[in-house]
């Protein structure tokens, strides 16, 4: 039988974590929970988590240098949350690696659908464009397996979280047209709505920065002023 998925909730707040820990229990999940990056490590160290719900003000390492970590090494989807609820807390929370951000309070209900969009996102690599996509795309010295959820060139794994891949794949399934941001929002699942949001922006910048040879004159994400973005697979 296939174990449910295992959460680590870290937050100083004790009854966010009681709350968190009791709510997502309910719904079928394992959940350990640390108050800060001393006892997340504790954590870490006898478990790998599925996914990582990670307060920004923590004493200590704050949840951008703790993401920072959790990301070079366990690569696990991590949601932000913040207190705060500033765009630019969330940008910097993206730049960092975050796969999403909430703002607090919350309801538990949306943490809920979050995670599991996130979860899913990673689960379901032919989610976007229907049956009929390759497993393996290939785009100038790149190769995207979406079985393995792996970015190469040639020998090198080029290293991904799990929305730069996802925001990878919809590129990938929908190549040589402009795509708006709101029809990359609705592919990508589990967004808040927010016309203001710029976080397919930063993504956007951040995945350039990993296959784009000069990210400031992309060949492969171009933008499309006035429409979104476009995929050219052949970078030319």
């Amino acid at each position: 039988m296939e174990q449910a998925p295992h959460i680590l909730v870290v937050d100083d707040d004790t009854g966010i974590r009681d709350l968190l820990s009791e709510y997502l229990g309910q719904q079928g999940y394992r959940v350990d929970t640390a108050g800060d990056g001393k006892e997340m490590d504790e954590r870490l160290a006898r478990v790998r988590p599925a996914l990582v719900v990670m307060d920004l003000m923590l004493p200590g390492d704050d949840g951008l240098a703790l993401t920072r970590r959790i990301k070079s090494t366990l690569g696990c989807p991590v949601i932000m949350l913040s207190a705060r609820g500033e765009d630019i807390d969330r940008i910097v929370g993206l730049e960092v690696g975050a796969d999403d951000y909430l703002p607090k309070p919350f309801n538990p209900r949306e943490l809920l659908a979050r995670i599991r969009a996130v979860l899913r996102r990673g689960s379901e690599p032919n989610a976007h464009g229907g049956g009929d996509t390759p497993r393996t795309s290939r785009f100038g010295e790149f190769e995207l397996d979406l079985a393995a959820q792996r970015l190469t060139r040639g020998d090198e794994e080029i290293p991904l979280t799990h929305a730069e891949f996802a925001l990878l794949q919809v590129f990938v399934e929908h190549p040589n047209r402009a795509l708006s941001r709101d029809q990359i929002m609705d592919w990508l699942k589990g967004y808040e709505r927010d016309p203001f949001d710029r976080s397919i922006d930063v993504r956007v910048t951040r995945l350039r920065r990993k296959i784009e040879a000069d990210p400031a004159n992309p060949v492969f994400i171009r933008t499309v002023w006035g429409q979104g973005y476009l995929f050219n697979p052949k970078g030319k």
